[in-house]
C-alpha cells in the first residue's frame, strides 16, 4: 500500500479549515486523518503561493463536512 494523496480541493479545503477554525491545527489533522505536519506544510505552501499551491495530482476527493468541523 502507498501513500495517501488527496485532490487539490481536499488539501484547499483542508488549509481554509484550519485558518478559520478555532481549532488547532492538530485537532483538525486528527478529525481529518491527515498528519499533521503536511497540514502545516501546506498552510505555509498556500500563504507563499495561493491559488497555485496544489497541483491536485491526488485521488482522494471528497468535499469536507463544514458543519463537523465548525467551532
Amino acid at each position: 500500500m502507498g501513500r495517501k494523496k488527496y485532490s487539490e480541493e481536499f488539501k484547499r479545503e483542508a488549509v481554509e479549515l484550519s485558518f478559520s477554525s478555532d481549532k488547532s491545527c492538530k485537532v483538525i489533522a486528527k478529525e481529518l486523518g491527515i498528519i499533521y505536519h503536511n497540514l502545516i506544510r501546506r498552510r505555509r505552501e498556500y500563504k507563499n503561493k495561493g491559488d497555485l499551491a496544489f497541483p491536485g495530482n491526488g485521488k482522494k476527493s471528497y468535499p469536507l463536512n463544514r458543519k463537523k468541523f465548525k467551532g
